[in-house]
């Protein structure tokens, strides 16, 4: 498809797209991410044997693969880069405060399962690194029960992280011990040991969806860092909402640096730890 070729798209097709979008995912996308869509679609309407962004629209519609098609549009728009051991300080609060502390309340009330969610963990990088931290704590010698779930809503992104197998950049932040510990080398790749994989568990769950959320409950952490930013506040404030309703009395939600609940919800307190922002569940 030359450049005269490529489809545009209409201000009355980019509304359809968007508003889609939104009741599908919750995300919210405003007028100056007009020419992003235009931009990266144009190669996916080609490769669907399609001519306009309307074909693409009825196509999202009505086509026996619309579902598995509205997942991967909204990856194509939403990056998020990912990597092992990634915002280190983060990382310091969950094993250094947020983990002691709760292994402290569980023995006390003789309980020694640790529960832990990695929402949207795209191709599970995160997930795996939160059972290597809890491994690293010694929590895999002392008979507790670890359950870490990552779970995003691409079909693609799960079965790579199932894989569990990387390239170098993706393990770049870690240690030496780390890549000697949990990982087996083979050529330039690099794949999860198989007593890290079968601490976690992969589910498709779609943030919005109450139902799917609550399949995933009683967790004593949540990390759903860097999500909240695509959403409007009425999206925030379901998701929010929905995963308040699957963290245990006490438990703990991470979110992005540059997110925060402040004006979304008083449900959660926030506490500090090791010099990074935690928002406890009361």
């Amino acid at each position: 498809m030359g450049l005269q070729n490529k489809p545009k798209l209409s201000k009355e097709a980019f509304d359809q797209l968007r508003t889609l979008i939104y009741a599908k995912c919750g995300i919210s996308f405003s007028d100056a991410k007009k020419y992003l869509l235009e931009s990266r679609l144009a190669k996916r309407i080609e490769a669907r044997g399609l001519k306009t962004f309307e074909d693409y629209i009825y196509f999202l519609n009505y086509d026996a693969q619309k579902e598995s098609e509205i997942v991967f549009l909204i990856n194509t728009i939403v990056t998020n880069e990912t990597s092992f051991y990634r915002d280190p300080v983060q990382l310091k609060g969950f094993d250094q405060g947020v983990v002691p502390k709760l292994v402290e309340e569980k023995k006390k009330a003789n309980n020694k399962r640790m529960k832990v969610w990695s929402a949207a963990s795209s191709t599970g990088e995160e997930p795996y690194t939160l059972a290597m931290m809890l491994l690293e704590l010694g929590l895999g010698n002392e008979g507790w029960s670890i359950e870490v779930t990552g779970s995003d809503i691409s079909d693609n992104v799960l079965r790579s992280a199932k894989a569990a197998t990387y390239e170098q950049y993706a393990i770049r932040n870690a240690t030496p011990q780390q890549l000697a510990r949990f990982f087996d080398q083979k050529d330039k790749m690099y794949t999860v040991k198989q007593d890290v994989q079968r601490l976690v568990r992969y589910k498709k769950i779609n943030l919005m969806n109450s139902f799917e959320t609550r399949l995933i409950k009683d967790n004593d952490v949540i990390f759903c860092r860097n999500v909240l930013i695509y959403f409007d506040d009425a999206s925030k404030k379901k998701a929010v909402a929905n995963l308040y309703d699957s963290l245990a009395k006490g438990g703990y939600l991470f979110i992005g640096f540059s997110e925060s609940l402040h004006d979304i919800t008083r449900l959660f307190k926030p506490v500090r730890f090791c010099g990074t922002m935690v928002y406890q569940k009361i």
